[in-house]
This record gives structure tokens, C-alpha cells and sequence, in this order.
């Protein structure tokens, strides 16, 4: 159960650290603003806020589901994940921490992908917002996709959770939105200052994670690759 617990937190901070890492943060302000395209509406704030939420669960959930059940479906991949999967944490853990303190950067471009796509969800009236929340969800970016692809991924598999961890990782990811939505729905004037906090936070949770994850990552590979004992 302890295990369970320390599983589903971490799974949850990952998310959380998805959404408000700068790239994802980028189109969560894109739908931020889509969401609060009618602040005089408390109602239909909250409602958009909580039908991007449910896109963006939705779209991890669908992916968990089909990526965790094709690997662990194929008997070859299946043995040599449970045979090598903590050997290939570790080096895993280096490579998404040493992107997450910036130590390796990539771009993949898509400027601009936040606000066209927003355009595109005027049509839909208040179910943009879930087109929204699917839509940014499949927009991975070097940070977004080293934290599902190389932490949440291995995870799910290594607990064999189809569905929990992928559902708790996007809702986590959209929860920055849901905030601000009823940040807008109790008064605009708030926004600015819980905009700034998460700034902070993320650039401070960022670094403090990048340095856990090489930390956790070393010791993997020193335990279950150079077989050293403590």
C-alpha cells in the first residue's frame, strides 16, 4: 500500500510538472484564455475549465491504455521489460533530469500552435475546451515527452497500470487550467498573482526534480547495472 501511495504521488508530480513546464505552460495559457472568454459566465468558466481537464485525462488515458497493454501483450518485449526494466530506469532517470535542469536541450518547434488551435475551438462553443484539452494533450514537447514517454510510461508498465497512472497524470496535467478558471470565476484581478507564483514554483520544482531524478537514476544504475551494494 505504502508503495501504492509513494506511486500515485509521484505520478501526480509529474503531471503537475508537465503542465507548468514553459512549453506545455505556453498552451495551457492558450486555453486559459479560451476558457475565460466569458468571465462575466462563473458557470461556463468552470464548465470549460473542467471539459479541458477531461480532454486532457482522456487523451493520456486512451494512450496509457494502448502503449502499457502493447508492450506488456508481447511476450518477447514483456520478459525483457521485466528482466532489464530497472536497469533501464536509471539511465532514463539521468536523461529526463539533465533535460529538466537544462543540461540537454531540443526543440521541436510548433510556435504558435496554441493560439491557432484555440482559433479552431471558437467553433465548438464550450466543447472547444475538451477539443482543446485532447488537442495540446498530443502536443508533446521535449519536456512533455521526456516525462511521459521516459518517467510515467516506464512506470505504468513497471506496476502494469493501464489505466490509474495514465488517468492521475492527466488530470494532473490539466489541473493548472481548472485552477485559473475558478481563479477567473471568483475574480480576474487574481489571475496575475497565482500566474506569477506558478512561475516560480515551476522553475524551483523543475530544478529540484532534475537533480532528484539524476540522484534516483545513478543509484539505479550503480545497484542494477554495476551490481554495487550498499
Amino acid at each position: 500500500m505504502t508503495e501504492w501511495i509513494l506511486v500515485i504521488a509521484s505520478t501526480f508530480w509529474l503531471g503537475i510538472l508537465t503542465s507548468i513546464s514553459p512549453c506545455p505552460l505556453a498552451t495551457n495559457i492558450a486555453a486559459i484564455s479560451f476558457v475565460g472568454r466569458r468571465v462575466d459566465r462563473p458557470a461556463s468558466v468552470l464548465s470549460a475549465g473542467l471539459l479541458y481537464t477531461a480532454g486532457r485525462m482522456l487523451t493520456y488515458l486512451m494512450l496509457g491504455i494502448l502503449l502499457v497493454s502493447s508492450i506488456l501483450s508481447a511476450p518477447l518485449v514483456s520478459h525483457v521489460l521485466q528482466k532489464y526494466m530497472n536497469m533501464l530506469l536509471g539511465p532514463l532517470l539521468i536523461i529526463v533530469g539533465m533535460m529538466l535542469l537544462e543540461l540537454i536541450s531540443l526543440n521541436f518547434g510548433g510556435s504558435g500552435l496554441g493560439e491557432s488551435i484555440r482559433e479552431k475551438a471558437e467553433l465548438l462553443g464550450i466543447w472547444g475546451a475538451g477539443f482543446l484539452g485532447i488537442i495540446f494533450a498530443l502536443s508533446f514537447c521535449p519536456t512533455s515527452a521526456a516525462l511521459f514517454f521516459g518517467s510515467l510510461l516506464p512506470l505504468a508498465v513497471k506496476h502494469n497500470s493501464r489505466i490509474l497512472l495514465p488517468a492521475i497524470f492527466g488530470i494532473a496535467t490539466g489541473l493548472p487550467v481548472l485552477m485559473f478558471a475558478i481563479l477567473l470565476a471568483l475574480g480576474a484581478n487574481r489571475v496575475a498573482q497565482a500566474y506569477n507564483k506558478i512561475v516560480l514554483f515551476e522553475k524551483w520544482g523543475r530544478r529540484i526534480t532534475g537533480i532528484l531524478f539524476i540522484g534516483i537514476g545513478i543509484y539505479y544504475c550503480l545497484i542494477h547495472i554495476f551490481e554495487l551494494q550498499f
